[in-house]
C-alpha cells in the first residue's frame, strides 16, 4: 500500500500487469534502470485480488500499519494477510450457497490424514483413511478451492494434474515442518483452548491430527489472525456416510450437471427451496454426504412429517427466515475485523427474527426440531447492543464517522453538538462578513486541501478588506481566510477529527463484544441452517407430492410408481411415465430401465 494505491514492483509487476491487463509503468528505485511497477486503487482492490486468486496465485497484502498523519519519515508497513484460493474471504468471490474449503492432506506409509476447513464459516473437519482412492473420493465430495499437502502425497499416485485441471483445485506441497507432530499438537491446543486432545476426539485419528495441526499452522502464517471463529474441529469417519466414488458422484449429478456445471438440472436444483445461505450450504452438504444410519434417517423423516402436517407453522417460519443474513460469514468478518457498520445492521436485523422462529417451533413436538429449537439462542443481549449503538443507515466505511447512535456515548454527543454549533457559527460569520464588506456573493466554503475559506468572485475583488489573507487564486474567484475563520476552523476540525476517532474506537469495542459471543452465534447459525433445510424439504415434498419411504435392512429396494425427481421436473406433466423398481441381494441384482423417460 502506497497512499491510495497498492503497488507491485519487479517480477510481481510484470505478472500482475499481464494477468490483470493493467498498465505497466516504472519507478526510480536508485538503480541504473527504473523498476517495473503497476498498481490498483485501494478502494477497488477486491476485484483485482479475486482475479489473481482465481488464477491460482497467492497474494501478500502489505499494509500501512501506522497513521501517516502521526508518522515522521517512512510509514511502517507489514504483511497483514496472504490471500490464497482457500482463504479468500472477499464477498465478491464467494458463492452464498457453497462452502469455500481449504484441504490439508498428510500422507505417510500409505496412510492418510485429511483436514478441511472453510474459514468463511468456521466449518472444520478431519478424518483418517488407509487407501488413496478414499482420499480422492473426499476431494470430490468437498470440492476444495485449495489443497495443501506434504511431499509424500505428491508422489503417492494421486492424479495431481487431473485434480488441478479438471476440478480447478489449487494444489501445492508445503514445507515438512508444518507436519511436525509436536508443533501441530501445540497449535491445536492453543486454537481450541484445551489441555489435551482427548476431548476433541482426535486421539482416534492420529493421521488426521497431524493434518489438522499443519492446517492450523498454515492458516496462522497466512492469515496473521487469531481466527477466533474457528472454535472446534469435528472428527468424522467416512463410514458414517454412504460411500459415493468420484465417478458416481459426477454421473449422478447430485449438485451440478455434468455438462454445464449448473445447479439447475441437478438433484440439489430440485430440492433447494432454502431461504438462507446457511441452509443452502447445509442442504448441499447433506446431499453430498447421505446418511447410512437407519435411526438418524428416520429421525429426519419424522421432522419432515411434522413440518408437512403443520404447513401453516412451517410457512410462518419460512417467512421469518427470509430476512436472516449469513450469520456464519458475518462472524468471520468480526473475527477478521473487516465487518463494517452496514454488516452490523444486517446482523441486528437477522437477530430480530430469532425469537418468533423459536416461539413457533414450540408447536412442533418432534425431537429433532425440538433439539434445533434448544440450540437457537435468541441473542437478545447482542441485538440490544447493536440497537443501542449503531445508526439505522450508517456509512460503509468505518473510519469516516457517522455510525454511532445519539445517546450511546455522552462524549460523542458532546462532540456532535460542537460540530453542529460550529456550522451555525460559520453561517453567522458569513452573514456578518457580507454585511461588513458589502460583498453579497461572499461564501464560506470547505475542501480537504485548504480547509475553510471565504470565496469572493472577481467582480467584488476590489471590496476585499485588508485583514483578509489570500489563500488561493482561481480563474474567476479568490479564496481568503481571516483570524476569526482560522479559530473557528480549529474548533470545528478538532471536533470532527476527535468525533471520527472516538466513533471508530467505540465501533471496535462493539465489534469485540460481539466477537466474544462467537460460540453462541455459530451454534444459533447451525440451528437456523437445520430449520431452514427441513422446512425447504417439507415444502418440496408437499408441492411434488412425494411420499415417506419405509426403510428396511433386508437388502431390498422396492419402489412402486417411482418418479425420477430431476427428469420429472424437466418434462411436461403429461409426458412423465412412472416406473416400478425391484432389487435385492439375490437374483434381482440388475434392473434395465427403458421407456419414454430414458
Amino acid at each position: 500500500r502506497l497512499g491510495d494505491f497498492y503497488e507491485m514492483f519487479f517480477d510481481d509487476a510484470l505478472t500482475a500487469s499481464r494477468e490483470l491487463e493493467i498498465t505497466l509503468t516504472g519507478k526510480n528505485c536508485g538503480m541504473e534502470e527504473r523498476a517495473p511497477m503497476c498498481g490498483v486503487p485501494f478502494h477497488a482492490v477486491d476485484s483485482y485480488l479475486n482475479k489473481l486468486v482465481e488464477k491460482g496465485y497467492r497474494v501478500a497484502i502489505c499494509e500501512q500499519v501506522e497513521d501517516p498523519k502521526q508518522t515522521k519519515g517512512i510509514v511502517k508497513r507489514e504483511v497483514i494477510r496472504i490471500v490464497t484460493p482457500g482463504t479468500n474471504i472477499s464477498q465478491q468471490s464467494l458463492e452464498d450457497e457453497k462452502n469455500n474449503y481449504l484441504m490439508c492432506i498428510f500422507c505417510s506409509d500409505d496412510s492418510f490424514g485429511l483436514s478441511v476447513v472453510d474459514v468463511t464459516t468456521g466449518d472444520f473437519r478431519t478424518t483418517s483413511m488407509d487407501e488413496l482412492h478414499k482420499v480422492v473420493d473426499e476431494i470430490f465430495k468437498f470440492a476444495p478451492a485449495e489443497i495443501i499437502c506434504n511431499d509424500a502425497f505428491m508422489i503417492s499416485g494421486a492424479d495431481i494434474e487431473f485434480i488441478k485441471d479438471k476440478l480447478g483445485v489449487s494444489v501445492s506441497n508445503i514445507d515438512h515442518y508444518y507436519f511436525d507432530e509436536e508443533q501441530g499438537e501445540a497449535a491445536i491446543k492453543s486454537q481450541f483452548h484445551v489441555g489435551n486432545l482427548n476431548g476433541l476426539g482426535l486421539s482416534d485419528h492420529p493421521m488426521g491430527k497431524i493434518a489438522t495441526g499443519a492446517l492450523l499452522l498454515y492458516l496462522h502464517e497466512t492469515q496473521k489472525n487469531a481466527l477466533n471463529h474457528l472454535m472446534s474441529v469435528s472428527p468424522y469417519e467416512t463410514s458414517e456416510y454412504m460411500i459415493i466414488d468420484s465417478s458416481s458422484r459426477r454421473n449422478l449429478e447430485l449438485c451440478e450437471t455434468l455438462r454445464d456445471k449448473k445447479k439447475k438440472g441437478s438433484l440439489l436444483g430440485v430440492l433447494d427451496k432454502t431461504k438462507t445461505a446457511m441452509g443452502a450450504r447445509l442442504l448441499r452438504s447433506m446431499i453430498e454426504q447421505p446418511l447410512i444410519d437407519r435411526a438418524k434417517i428416520e429421525e429426519r423423516y419424522d421432522a419432515l412429517t411434522t413440518l408437512t402436517k403443520q404447513a401453516i407453522a412451517r410457512e410462518e417460519i419460512r417467512e421469518y427466515l427470509n430476512p436472516v443474513y449469513d450469520l456464519e460469514r458475518l462472524m468471520t468478518k468480526v473475527s477478521y475485523q473487516t465487518i463494517n457498520p452496514r454488516d452490523m445492521i444486517a446482523l441486528k436485523v437477522s437477530l430480530q427474527w430469532l425469537p418468533p422462529i423459536r416461539t413457533i417451533l414450540e408447536e412442533c413436538g418432534d425431537s429433532l426440531l425440538s433439539g434445533l429449537r434448544e440450540d437457537l439462542d435468541t441473542l437478545d443481549d447482542v441485538a440490544g447492543l447493536l440497537e443501542d449503538a449503531i445508526l439505522e443507515e450508517p456509512p460503509i466505511a468505518v473510519k469516516e464517522g457517522g455510525m454511532i447512535k445519539d445517546g450511546f456515548s455522552e462524549q460523542i454527543d458532546q462532540l456532535k453538538r460542537a460540530k453542529t454549533d460550529g456550522k451555525q457559527w460559520l453561517m453567522q460569520l458569513e452573514e456578518r462578513e457580507r454585511r461588513a464588506t458589502g460583498i453579497k456573493t461572499l461564501k464560506v466554503k470547505f475542501n480537504k486541501v485548504l480547509g475553510y475559506y471565504f470565496e469572493v468572485t472577481n467582480s467584488f475583488k476590489d471590496q476585499v478588506p485588508d485583514y483578509y489573507i489570500r489563500k488561493q487564486t482561481l480563474t474567476n474567484a479568490e479564496r481568503f481566510t481571516t483570524d476569526e475563520l482560522k479559530q473557528l476552523e480549529d474548533i470545528i476540525m478538532g471536533a470532527e477529527e476527535k468525533l471520527v476517532s472516538l466513533e471508530y474506537d467505540l465501533f471496535c469495542e462493539v465489534r469485540d463484544k460481539i466477537g466474544a459471543e462467537v460460540i453462541r452465534i455459530q451454534k444459533t447459525a447451525k440451528s437456523i441452517a437445520g430449520i431452514d433445510v427441513f422446512c425447504s424439504l417439507s415444502v418440496v415434498a408437499t408441492r411434488r407430492n412425494y411420499v415417506k419411504p419405509s426403510i428396511n435392512d433386508k437388502g431390498v429396494i422396492q419402489i412402486k410408481n417411482g418418479r425420477h425427481p430431476v427428469v420429472e421436473q424437466m418434462m411436461r406433466d403429461d409426458m412423465f411415465v412412472a416406473n416400478d423398481t425391484f432389487l435385492d441381494n439375490g437374483k434381482n441384482r440388475l434392473s434395465v430401465i427403458t421407456g419414454p423417460n430414458m
